[in-house]
Parts: C-alpha cells; structure tokens; sequence
C-alpha cells in the first residue's frame, strides 16, 4: 500500500469536489435544516386541535366548561354550530377535529346533583391525533368535576359531568387505516421522483440529450414521450399498492373510486414534474440525487405522514400548506376512512391541481431553456 497514491487520489477527490460547488453547498446545508425541521417538529405536544363547541345550554356552567377546554391549550374553538346537525359537514371537511356537545339542562342537572352528559365527538380520521384528543378531553373534564365540586352552591356528586367520547370513522382508532392510505402517497412520490430526477441528467451525461434537442422537437413533446411511460407504470403500481393494502392490511374504503383516482392523478403530474424539472436543472446525477433528498425529508416531516401537523409550532404550521402531499394526504385519509365525496375534497384537490400546473408549467419552461442553449 502507498501513502502517496492514496494521498494522490484524496488530493483528486477534493479537486472534483471543488468543481461541483452546488454539491458542496447541499451536503452542508441539507443536514442544518434537517437538524432544525426535526427539532421543532419531533417531541411536541400535540396542541391547538380545532373544535367545534355545540352549546345547547347556554348557561355560565356550559360556559365554563368551553373556557376549561380552550384555557389547557390543547383545543381551540373554531366554530359554534348552531345544532348538532351542522357537525357533520365541519367534520366531513376536516374544518374541525372535535367536538363538544353540551345538551341542554347540563347546568341543571349538575345543580341537582345528577350526571349531566356530554357529547365528546372525535374524527378518527388520524389515529394518533383522535387518541391523543380523547385523553385530552377526558383530563379537561376530570379537572372540571373537581372545580365545581369545589364550588360554592354546587352540590355534584360523582361523575358529575358524564364525558360521552365517541370517535367517528375509525371507531378502534386503528393506525393501519390511516397508515395504508398515506403510504400509496409515499410510494408513489418516492418512486416517481426518485426515476425522474435521474432521466434527463442522464440523458445528458451519455450525450444523447444534446443530440436530441438539435432535432426539431418541442418542449411539450419532449416532456409528454418522456412521462408517459412512468405515468402508466405508476398508475399501475398504485393499483397495485392500493389493492394489496386493503386486502393485506384489511383496510377499509368507504369512499368514491373517482375522488381517489382523480387526487392520485394530479399527486403523480406533481410529483412527474418536480423530479423532471430537479433533473433539468441539475449538472450530474449526484446533485440530482442530493435534490432529490433536499425536498423528500421536508416533505416526509411536514406534510402529516409521520408527525400531526396540529403538533407542529405555529411558525411551521403555515409552510405544511405549500407541499403537495399534505393535500394528497387529506385526499387519501379523508376518502377510505370518511368516504368523502368530491364536494367535501373540492380545496384539496383544487390545491394539488394548482401544483401540478405550476410544476409542470416550470419544467417545460426548463426544457424550452435547455432547448434553446
């Protein structure tokens, strides 16, 4: 073994590290915000979980017992429906992950010393957050029975307040049927970016992309012979991944075939254009592969998949809006657990066809540049 070969070749390596500087920058600052998104999202308290309180009361009791929820933090009253009727839509939505219903005659009962019931309504649309809302709820009532049993002119006698939880769509809160959903969403991102991000640079490493684009071939043209065929592959594999996850993993579906293929649709045009267009851009395979990393971890951390969005800070909660999968997520999770319908999923699937026209719109811009160089 010779100490100056391999000193020959270490001197070699950093010399083409030197020349890929956009290489350098991504290794050094891909794990600094890995380091923050992980220590603002990981280990914090799922909080802030919006509710719905239906008061058909009306007293000081149901009133103090609203101010008991919203004073722990954990839920913040978003809406005040007028019957219990008008739950069902907000929950539907997802405007609201839960909530309270106050019966009327909750302050008298209580006066008198009788159970006074109340309704505790959670989506179980995610496992982890309808789980961790019910104990939540459970703790706040707890609380409240020991503040009116100290009360003066109260006379309660034990339960007191009956909290009567009850958890909508995924009654066991079993995380498999809200798991499977969100892994067709992954797989699919994965694979099809993973692919793509590595078909034009390529392309131009062998040689063939400048020898193509002296032809008189159109961007559009270009871009539509070179997804086609990862189109129909990934529709094929989410089928696949889909019937397999409800057969294997007895998932239920509960919902339209049409919104889930129509949401899964519009994730893959995203998901096409994002990798062509890190392709495009990128030099060598090597900064396409660190692209690639750069954008799946944030997407992985913020978009609901591993983490509640509800648990993350409020400066962060806003940025979970601006990567696609969130909105495929809620499409996915909502339609085989909620069995919403179109209606119901009209923004998400709004959002996630406004991505793939902007992505896919910056991706031929990209190969129209790149044609023209």
């Amino acid at each position: 073994m010779s100490g100056k070969r391999i000193r020959l070749l270490i001197w070699k390596e950093f010399l083409q590290l030197r020349r890929d500087p956009m290489l350098i920058r991504l290794l050094m600052l891909m794990p600094v915000l890995q380091l923050i998104l992980f220590g603002y999202v990981v280990a914090v308290d799922i909080r802030n979980l919006s509710t719905a309180v239906v008061d058909l009361d009306h007293s000081a009791t149901s009133q103090k017992l609203e101010a008991a929820f919203t004073g722990s933090g954990y839920f913040r009253i978003v809406s005040h429906p007028a019957s219990e009727n008008e739950l069902r839509p907000l929950l539907d939505r997802g405007t609201v992950t839960v909530a309270i219903v106050i019966p009327e005659g909750t302050e008298d009962r209580l006066i008198t010393g009788q159970t006074a019931p109340v309704g505790i309504v959670v989506d179980g649309s995610d496992s982890q957050i309808s789980a961790v809302g019910s104990g939540y709820a459970s703790q706040i009532i707890a609380g409240f029975n020991a503040e009116l049993r100290d009360a003066a002119g109260v006379s309660l006698s034990p339960p007191g307040v009956d909290a009567r939880i009850r958890v909508m769509f995924n009654p066991t809160m079993d995380p498999v049927n809200t798991m499977i959903p969100g892994l067709i969403a992954v797989i699919m991102m994965i694979s099809l970016m993973a692919i793509l991000s590595q078909a034009v640079v390529k392309e131009r490493e062998s040689g063939t992309l400048e020898q193509m684009f002296v032809t008189p071939i159109k961007a559009e043209e270009y871009l539509i012979g070179k997804v086609t065929p990862y189109a129909v592959l990934a529709t094929a594999q989410m089928l696949v991944v889909a019937v397999v996850g409800m057969l294997w993993f007895r998932v239920p579906f509960s919902g339209n075939v049409w919104v889930v293929l129509t949401g899964l649709a519009l994730f893959m045009l995203t998901n096409i254009g994002m990798g062509l267009f890190v392709s495009l851009v990128s030099r060598t395979r090597q900064q396409a592969q660190q692209a690639m990393a750069f954008l799946m971890i944030p997407t992985m951390i913020l978009s609901g998949f591993i983490f509640p969005i509800e648990s993350m800070p409020d400066l962060i909660q806003p940025f979970t809006k601006l990567i696609p999968m969130t909105w495929a997520l809620i499409v996915l999770r909502n339609s085989f657990v909620k069995g919403s319908d179109f209606a119901a999923l009209t923004v998400p699937l709004v959002v996630l066809a406004g991505f793939a026209v902007v992505i896919f719109t910056a991706a031929v811009v990209a190969t129209r540049r790149r044609i023209s160089d």
